[in-house]
């Protein structure tokens, strides 16, 4: 996290732990409306929802080179229109859950086991969340099982990662075509193996995903449904400043259908599919195949200045299983530290946004169908277009304050609707 606390990364920790809290108010203004449905983006003012998040982060260490990490959360509070209406998102610590009671669980669960590689170096290792300070080899073999969110491991971006001190937008903390396997909270379980070397990384893992569409429970089985994830990572440095790009790519079996032959089922006549898409029930077959390609970069221009780009996309023929409804995705932006007007550890995000989904979903959704986060009951296409600025001003030691605006053009794809302007105020805490 950008936000991690300055720890002796010398030392040897045995065990450690973290705490962080976030608040987030998001509102947004209102807007024009041709038409809504069951999924739309409330048109006229929606005063600011609090959303809350609150985790503790344990580590302990067990043998050479073994880590257990284990993270209990809270979350509570809403996004706007239910965490509905928008494929951006604006609001990347809410989920689509019903009931906005706080709720205690269990984020994560892992061990993390190190082998080191022929002639390794021996490197002080950064202490924070779910990261024990000590010897870490440059070269290793990294094995991680247990739950945990696929994020944590992939599609790492210094800029653009972390809703809760830098983009908020759902589209700028990962590569959004990625539909990246989660359940509603945004964490799985299962195994990533990574090959770790001064410049360069590989990744690869195996991870179960949701008996339904944004559903809260797992489906375990793994002989039927599953998801690998395989990224190449390298880093290289132009005049002393830092640059990495990252390619990804991804492959997902579930009981995900087909929006081709659900629109054919429901021209006969037969609608027994739709509730599958809008996460409301199993739908018990198996064989829904998703694959995809993601390609994130970042690179320091000055020792204030950086820039990330990614763009993504994947095949659109089934349905959104995981993660949110968006087939293609390319966003750019700038970060700005604020020694200039003498705030060293303020930031300030600017970036831009183009989401776009494929002909078999666009025909879906104008045929009045919905999925689990967008379906206006009619869609006139247009590409989602986000554009989002925040400023993160460090207050106090543990306590950073944003204040958030995004303008969104062509809400859930739809040029009958829009455009809408979001604002938020974010508070965060961690220590």
């Amino acid at each position: 996290m950008q936000a991690q606390q300055k720890e002796d990364s010398t030392k040897i920790q045995n065990w450690n732990y973290h705490y962080q809290l976030t608040a987030i108010k998001q509102g947004h203004l209102a807007f024009r409306a041709a038409y809504s449905g069951e999924n739309s983006l409330i048109n006229t003012s929606e005063k600011a929802l609090l959303s809350v998040t609150s985790t503790l982060y344990l580590g302990r260490r067990l043998w050479k080179g073994a880590i257990i990490y284990l993270d209990g959360e809270i979350a509570g509070g809403s996004g706007i229109s239910s965490t509905k209406g928008v494929a951006g998102f604006p609001n990347g610590e809410t989920f689509r859950i019903g009931d906005p009671s706080p709720t205690l669980y269990i984020a994560r669960g892992f061990i993390m086991q190190d082998i080191a590689l022929k002639n390794s170096r021996y490197e002080n290792n950064e202490p924070g969340s779910n990261s024990l300070a000590g010897k870490r080899p440059s070269s290793r073999i990294t094995i991680s099982a247990g739950k945990f969110a696929i994020s944590d491991f992939y599609d790492n971006n210094k800029y653009a990662h972390d809703p809760r001190v830098q983009f908020l937008n759902w589209s700028l903390m990962s590569n959004a075509a990625w539909d990246y396997p989660a359940n509603t909270r945004g964490y799985t379980s299962g195994i990533v193996v990574e090959i770790i070397k001064p410049g360069w990384a590989i990744r690869l893992s195996g991870v179960v995903v949701p008996k339904m569409a944004n559903g809260p429970k797992m489906d375990w089985k793994i002989n039927k449904a599953h998801s690998e994830t395989l990224e190449f990572e390298k880093s290289w440095s132009i005049n002393q400043l830092p640059g990495t790009v990252r390619l990804l790519g991804f492959h997902s079996l579930s009981q995900a259908p087909t929006y081709k032959h659900t629109l054919t089922e429901v021209k006969m006549g037969d609608s027994s599919s739709l509730d599958v898409y809008t996460g409301d029930r199993e739908w018990k077959k198996y064989g829904g195949l998703k694959y995809g390609f993601g390609l994130n970069a970042e690179q320091d221009f000055t020792n204030d200045i950086g820039m990330f780009f990614r763009s993504s996309w994947n095949d659109g023929r089934t349905a959104t299983w995981s993660y949110t409804e968006i087939d293609r995705s390319s966003s750019i932006g700038v970060n700005i530290k604020g020694k200039q007007w003498k705030r060293a550890d303020d930031n300030i995000g600017i970036a831009g946004v183009i989401n776009g989904i494929s002909p078999d979903h666009q025909a879906f959704l104008k045929a009045g169908l919905y999925g689990f986060i967008i379906g206006d009951g009619n869609l006139n296409y247009g590409k989602e277009g986000i554009f989002e600025f925040y400023y993160c001003a460090q207050l106090a030691n543990s306590l950073w304050a944003t204040i958030d605006y995004q303008f969104i053009n062509n809400p859930a794809y739809n040029k009958d609707r829009g455009p809408v302007n979001v604002f938020a105020v974010r508070a965060h805490i961690e220590f």
